[in-house]
């Protein structure tokens, strides 16, 4: 299958509006591109999929969110070898190590990280770190 898919998971709006630019990204690169919210998709229909996007927030103490995407993504980490996948997510405390800890297990999945540190944002992202999130579409959209 030669789509990309965004999935993500977010509460305040601003890892959404990240997905909806990571998205913008991969089709103004001329791939299709299917946006999703985690609750819509399951891990076995993501596999489908060879290349990944995903977000989710630092929830609580720098963890993934914990009763939709950390159970969602427990499933998958084991089975995305081979996958392409770009992690991104916003924070609004602590020092990215969410993103560091979910780095690190998606590397030790056998995935290909499109960015080995992730791409963050403080808060609400500003029109740069959209260029950015657009960026990081485009770059998982690649060959």
């Amino acid at each position: 299958m030669n789509k990309v898919a965004v999935i993500y998971w977010s509460q305040s709006g601003n890892t959404q509006q990240m997905a909806q630019a990571v998205a913008d990204g991969v089709t103004g690169a001329g791939v299709e591109c299917d946006l999703m919210e985690v609750s819509a998709v399951t891990p076995q229909q993501a596999l489908a999929y060879e290349k990944l996007a995903l977000g989710c927030p630092a929830m609580g103490a720098e963890n993934l969110e914990e009763s939709e995407f950390e159970p969602f993504f427990t499933q998958l980490e084991g089975q995305l070898s081979g996958h392409k996948v770009a992690l991104f997510g916003s924070y609004g405390w602590g020092d990215g190590q969410w993103m560091r800890d979910w780095v690190e297990r998606t590397q030790n999945s056998g995935a290909n990280l499109v960015r080995d540190e992730g791409l963050t944002v403080n808060e609400a992202p500003d029109a740069d770190a959209l260029e950015e999130c657009k960026k990081l579409g485009a770059q998982l959209a690649a060959d």
